[in-house]
């Protein structure tokens, strides 16, 4: 008997504890950050542990339970999230994820619990910013994890009607985003031509490789140097990058899976200075997001 209770006991243990990549998996792609996902995970665990044994051995499914905390905790925190990013210095993008060998940690570094799919593509992540707190919760538990309606809502905090509501208004803002796809490799491609542009300084490269509308949206969180509006144009993007290039010699580009597609990594040093994630379409690169705040370089060793 006692071998018994035992062996549950120890069953309900190994099941808590593999959800752990899954709610890191749902808190990163709700909170754009690793560093905060983390924390929300600990913060889930802390709280089923604080439950007497008798309480957690009544909850019939530990994993739905550990969701809707982590979940609500997200919640709290994207609220509080907006106040804070008013007062960040310059633009706030993501935090990058290493999409490779690059940067990852055997030990179990959180990088290396992201599944790297299109729901953690720069660009995805990105519009997800622009979306209210409960939107982006409703339609990341139901559109990426296929949460139904009634669980979202026990989340949420509104009826399974409102959380259908949301979710398609989440819907809708990623549908309208999202640019044709791409031929396979044309992203490889126009990224390593980038690079090469970029240490040649070739302003006429780079003028060919962006669109004229292109953008780019860099975050230095004050702590490293970056432009603090976003620089529209690629003539205007080309000039700039080569003048980057001449007043930073030293550094050295890699070509790095960012988020699970074609990036580069930005050495200094042999330190890592910068992440750079760029979206393509027709031919041209259309955005670049470089990160460059060093508190969101963690992952990158």
């Amino acid at each position: 008997m006692g071998e018994t209770v035992e062996r549950r006991r120890d069953e309900a243990l190994r099941v808590v504890a593999a959800e752990r990549r899954r709610l890191t998996n749902l808190a990163y792609r709700l909170l754009g950050s690793l560093a905060d996902a983390e924390d929300v995970v600990q913060e889930t665990y802390a709280r089923w542990y604080a439950l007497p044994e008798r309480r957690r051995a009544e909850v019939a499914a530990p994993g739905g339970w550990l969701t809707t905390v982590a979940g609500r905790i997200c919640l709290d925190l994207l609220g509080s999230a907006r106040v804070r990013r008013e007062r960040y210095v310059g633009a706030w993008l993501p935090e990058p994820v290493p999409g490779g060998p690059y940067g990852s940690d055997p030990a179990g570094d959180p990088a290396d619990r992201i599944t790297l799919d299109e729901s953690v593509h720069m660009a995805f992540l990105v519009v997800l910013e622009s979306m209210t707190p409960a939107e982006r919760v409703a339609f990341v538990l139901h559109d990426v994890f296929r949460y139904p309606f009634p669980e979202v809502a026990a989340v949420v905090g509104r009826s399974a009607a409102a959380c259908r509501q949301l979710a398609a208004s989440g819907r809708r803002r990623v549908r309208d985003a999202r640019p044709p796809a791409a031929p396979a490799g044309e992203r490889a491609a126009l990224v390593r031509e980038f690079k090469r542009a970029w240490e040649a300084k070739d302003v006429r490269s780079l003028v060919g490789l962006l669109d004229p509308d292109a953008t780019v949206v860099a975050d230095g969180g004050g702590l490293a140097p970056a432009v603090l509006e976003p620089l529209s144009g690629g003539e205007r993007i080309a000039l700039a990058v080569a003048a980057f290039a001449d007043a930073q010699p030293g550094v050295e580009l890699l070509e790095c899976p960012v988020n699970g597609q074609d990036g580069l990594v930005a050495l200094v040093d042999g330190a890592v200075a910068g992440v750079l994630a760029f979206r393509t379409a027709g031919g041209r690169i259309t955005h670049v997001w470089a990160v460059r705040n060093p508190e969101k370089l963690r992952p990158w060793g």
